[in-house]
């Protein structure tokens, strides 16, 4: 009975060595070569041989073959041999199965040394070996590594007639595939999902890999939209527009906005100004980077990249300016909630720390009446315009300059930029507030 024992233990002993071999087999394949090429970078050894296997799989499943060969071959003929012979007079004592005690005993041992191998010797340890194939890999590398050594000359020739097997079948080993932008999506969203990443992080890393189908006319605020300076606006006019519009750039142009001159900043006419010089603003202004619309948001962060600058005028295919795009959109356009191109392009009307409104004159007088507290139009006269613009051609009677103003309902009405004959923006203070 001892004797018994003690060959079941040896047969157990084979088939936990055989689950050694294919939880090695499966940990290697499935290790991720990035992960284990950062730890062998940062001084692991044990990653490093782990590497060296992954990248040389036909030596490395040669080795591994070869003792899940061996273990199987002695498993079997141990058992079927050893353990049989033990079992068989066990069973010839029942008589009515006494001639067949033999075939049953073997039947029962190949049975049973058949589910031992698929759980302890395949099952089970593959299911370990992909649970962290980093670390298992790391693990038996060291092992793997000498019995190569060991079987040197069986492993490079099982490895060679591997190779030229596989050449008779016309097959080229592939380069390492990267991970493709569908993976990575992908992997993302598992992320997502797992609570690895959250919603915020998982938006940024989706919305980068859009920027080169995202084209710059999408992000970019569109021309009447745009705070232009003339370069010839004294300075009392030019300095009033910088105030109230808050922005740090600005364009410049001279006789017609489709003769810019170039971008000041702010910094730029602070520093005359703290220095007691006159403001010049042609004297300031520095020569635009222009994009083209069909340009992608990918390609416009290496320009800003490559030129130092992080603002541009963007112009359609005659040579026109239809825009301008900042570094700043571009941050919206990842980090932020992406707009529609129609929501980007309609007119808005922003309050001011101090009370006052921005607005573009372009806006519906419906939305104006809803901006401004206690504003209305009066009846009847609403049909002769539809927007803000309307609105003021309609109160002056002519084409107003910059600057000019006039009081309706406790609000006075400012004409802050024209865009040639076209009122662009106006700014709305409570007459209170402008009498101050």
């Amino acid at each position: 009975m001892a004797q018994i024992a003690f060959e079941v233990l040896v047969v157990l002993l084979l088939l936990i060595a055989n689950g050694v071999f294919a939880m090695a087999e499966i940990a290697v394949v499935s290790a991720k070569k990035t992960r284990l090429r950062r730890l062998a970078e940062q001084g692991n050894v044990r990653a490093k041989l782990a590497l060296e296997l992954a990248e040389s799989p036909s030596r490395f499943l040669a080795t591994v073959q070869i003792g899940i060969t061996l273990v199987g071959i002695f498993a079997g003929a141990f058992g079927g041999a050893t353990i049989t012979a033990k079992l068989a007079p066990w069973i010839a004592r029942a008589d009515f199965v006494a001639p067949y005690a033999d075939q049953i005993a073997f039947a029962v041992i190949v049975t049973v040394i058949t589910y031992f191998s698929l759980i302890l010797g395949e099952l089970v340890p593959k299911r370990l070996g992909l649970s962290n194939p980093e670390g298992v890999a790391m693990w038996v590398a060291q092992p793997m590594n000498w019995l190569s050594n060991l079987a040197g000359p069986l492993v490079t020739f099982l490895g060679v007639s591997t190779e030229g097997l596989l050449r008779c079948f016309g097959f080229k080993p592939k380069e390492e595939m990267t991970a493709s932008e569908e993976e990575v999506r992908a992997l993302m969203q598992e992320g997502f999902r797992a609570g690895a990443l959250n919603k915020v992080e998982s938006h940024i890393v989706h919305s980068a890999l859009e920027l080169d189908q995202l084209p710059v006319h999408e992000i970019m605020t569109p021309r009447g939209k745009i705070i232009w300076l003339n370069q010839d606006d004294p300075h009392e006019q030019l300095w009033h527009k910088i105030v109230v519009c808050n922005h740090s750039y600005f364009p410049v142009y001279a006789g017609n906005r489709d003769q810019v001159a170039g971008f000041v900043s702010v910094k730029a006419i602070y520093a005359n100004l703290a220095a007691g010089v006159t403001v010049v603003l042609k004297n300031l202004v520095t020569a635009p980077l222009v994009v083209p619309e069909s340009q992608n948001v990918l390609q416009l962060v290496e320009t800003f990249k490559q030129t130092g600058k992080h603002i541009a005028l963007v112009t359609d295919e005659f040579g026109h300016i239809v825009g301008l795009v900042t570094l700043n959109d571009v941050m919206e356009a990842v980090v932020g909630e992406f707009p529609t191109p129609e929501q980007r392009a309609k007119p808005s009307a922003k309050k001011r720390d101090d009370g006052s409104w921005l607005i573009d004159a372009m806006i519906e007088i419906e939305d104006l009446e809803r901006n401004l507290p206690g504003f209305k139009i009066r009846d009847g006269t609403g049909a002769e315009y539809q927007t803000l613009a309307g609105y003021v051609l309609k109160h002056f009677g002519h084409v107003p300059h910059e600057g000019e103003s006039f009081v309706e309902q406790d609000y006075v009405f400012e004409v802050l930029d024209m865009d040639g004959h076209r009122v662009d923006k106006v700014l709305v203070l409570t007459a209170s507030t402008a009498d101050t």
